[in-house]
């Protein structure tokens, strides 16, 4: 290809990037855009798109460097034989290389850099020797370039094969091999740029440029770049000083927190170092966030505890200072009040897992009435603050005015059925039971608040199996209690939302029939209150299946005449308003 050729298809491709970019026609950028994966096909593509790099200043647009750099990425990554011959493929190097230093600081976009610097880790990844002749080179590439091509470099390593074809397993270890070889000169590269004061002319501020060096360390880690690093030394290690004292600076905070997430999920010895930090990170960094209520730190601290507790429950179930200090951090963080629920949800699974390490403890031994003592009010408060933040919305709808639970909350509930189950055995379930009903509850019935009733129905339904495998006593009153009120309401008194109030009561009367329907002074109002909970869709279900129960389980009772003559009569009257009115005016006739 001449000059004239190159000259001529060059401005072809700045013409089809424009029309791509910016043309309102959509026919005008379908046609840029088969025009445009043409030229990426071609064997010109390669020249076209180096020289656009290499082209004297003023230098091209940027959305032209840009889709320059990109092409050769995308060719470079090809099935087959992509590659230009042995011969061009180090040219191919020196020409990325040379874009790299030339775009690596402003004017040119960050975006340009990074898409070159992927080029030379997909170019490193296939040449013979690729990552050993990038190192090589790189000491003469300015501090910025270097920090993004070892940033992109190692995400090379665990690239999906379906994003990136052309490239075996086996080529990939040994790419991964070949990186870990560099592993101790990029470490104290990072190290020292973490030390060093930025250059006035560098362009980058220091906030911004700490970012970059947690991105390229956390590339680093994933790889697993300190593997072979003693955990004494990785404990004390200055890059790990540095990502902990990032946490403090709000610009670099989630890239610190997914350092060290990473770091403490790989090294084992590792959780006990941040276990001694945790009177700090709850002192220092946890309760001011909760009282700004900055979600984002709140969240990417929970996120670090509950790595750090799930990574050594055997050290926390040791229950020393700092233990503790990280349970009530994560208690705080349960309890914390936002717009949805992930924050509490992440921290379920640590709960979990302290909880079954401390139920796996032999319960012959010492050792585990020690700590389930000393563990009795941490689980306590637990209850407390999943059942404050499991309640329901009355005032929330859905498009038809129906009343639900929102997405985030039925999903926090339905994760929390195995910690429940864990909570009852451990507290055992007549305390279990006693903290779901010791407020009392002594309310007319236009003062009860539902919301608290039914989040305590939700978390009794829950640990149904637990409590009757136990068989502790159970006074029922409490329930048929707020039953009888349900029960002797009529439709038009009941609101929307009421009805998942229903539901919950409806999950605990299928859940404990046997027991609730032992007393047959209990069948009339069970009865009542399932025939209402049958007549809207949200409780349907659970009061279909409760009236089922009874029905089995209370026999001798249902087939005594007036019973039979409720059933009868609600199977007839089920879509009429008034369902149970007749029971209560003339009380005496089923009494």
């Amino acid at each position: 290809m001449d000059a004239g050729e190159a000259s001529e298809l060059q401005a072809q491709l700045a013409a089809a990037v424009h029309a791509l970019n910016h043309d309102a026609n959509p026919s005008a950028r379908l046609a840029a855009n088969q025009w445009l994966l043409a030229l990426q096909r071609s064997p010109q593509g390669w020249a076209v798109a180096t020289a656009l790099l290499a082209a004297p200043d003023p230098p091209p647009p940027a959305d032209l460097l840009f889709f320059a750099a990109q092409m050769l990425r995308r060719k470079i990554q090809s099935p087959g034989p992509a590659l230009p011959g042995a011969g061009l493929a180090p040219q191919l190097l020196d020409a990325l290389l040379l874009a790299a230093r030339r775009f690596s600081a402003a004017p040119a976009p960050r975006q340009l850099l990074t898409q070159i610097c992927l080029a030379l880790s997909a170019l490193a990844l296939r040449a013979e020797g690729g990552v050993d002749g990038l190192f090589a080179r790189m000491p003469h590439l300015p501090a910025p370039a270097v920090l993004e091509l070892l940033t992109v470099l190692p995400e090379e390593a665990a690239q999906d094969q379906g994003g990136d074809t052309g490239v075996d397993a086996a080529a990939r270890c040994r790419f991964t091999r070949e990186v870990l070889a560099h592993a101790p000169a990029v470490i104290e590269f990072l190290h020292s740029q973490s030390e060093n004061v930025p250059a006035d002319d560098d362009g980058v501020p220091v906030h911004e440029r700490n970012r970059r060096i947690l991105r390229c360390l956390l590339s680093w880690v994933r790889v697993g770049c300190f593997l072979e690093t003693p955990a004494t030394t990785l404990a004390t290690h200055p890059l790990l000083t540095f990502a902990f004292n990032s946490l403090q600076v709000s610009f670099s905070f989630d890239v610190a927190i997914e350092v060290m997430t990473e770091l403490v999920s790989q090294h084992q010895e590792l959780p006990e170092a941040f276990l001694n930090k945790m009177p700090y990170i709850r002192e220092v960094l946890l309760l001011p966030a909760l009282a700004s209520r900055s979600e984002k730190i709140v969240a990417g601290l929970a996120c670090l505890m509950c790595e750090v507790g799930q990574a050594a429950p055997a050290l926390v179930a040791e229950g020393g200072s700092q233990a503790l200090a990280l349970a009530d951090a994560l208690l705080r963080c349960v309890a914390f009040t936002s717009d949805d629920w992930e924050i509490a949800d992440s921290t379920l699974q640590f709960w979990c897992t302290l909880a079954h390490f401390i139920l796996g403890i032999d319960v012959k031994t010492a050792k585990r009435n020690v700590v389930q003592e000393l563990f009795l009010p941490v689980f306590s408060s637990l209850l407390d603050a999943l059942l404050f933040r499991a309640q329901i919305d009355t005032d929330e709808h859905g498009a038809d005015e129906a009343p639900c639970i929102p997405d985030g909350l039925a999903h926090f509930r339905m994760n929390l059925e195995e910690l429940l189950v864990d909570i009852c055995l451990l507290l055992g379930a007549p305390a279990y039971i006693n903290k779901l009903f010791s407020r009392g509850w002594d309310f007319s019935s236009q003062s009860v608040p539902w919301k608290a009733v039914e989040v305590r129905m939700y978390a009794l339904s829950m640990v149904a199996d637990t409590i009757l495998q136990d068989e502790s006593p159970f006074d029922f009153s409490m329930i048929m209690h707020f039953v009888n009120i349900l029960s002797s309401r009529t439709l038009v008194e009941l609101n929307g939302s009421l009805f998942l109030v229903y539901k919950s009561f409806g999950d605990v009367i299928g859940s404990y029939s046997k027991w609730l329907s032992s007393s047959q002074s209990n069948i009339k109002p069970l009865l009542l209150f399932c025939a209402l909970g049958i007549s809207k869709s949200v409780s349907s279900n659970a009061c279909s299946l409760a009236l089922r129960k009874l029905c089995e389980d209370a026999s001798s009772f249902i087939h005594e005449p007036q019973n039979l003559e409720i059933l009868f009569w609600i199977s007839e009257v089920l879509t009429e308003e008034p369902v149970h009115q007749k029971y209560y005016k003339d009380d005496q006739d089923y009494s």
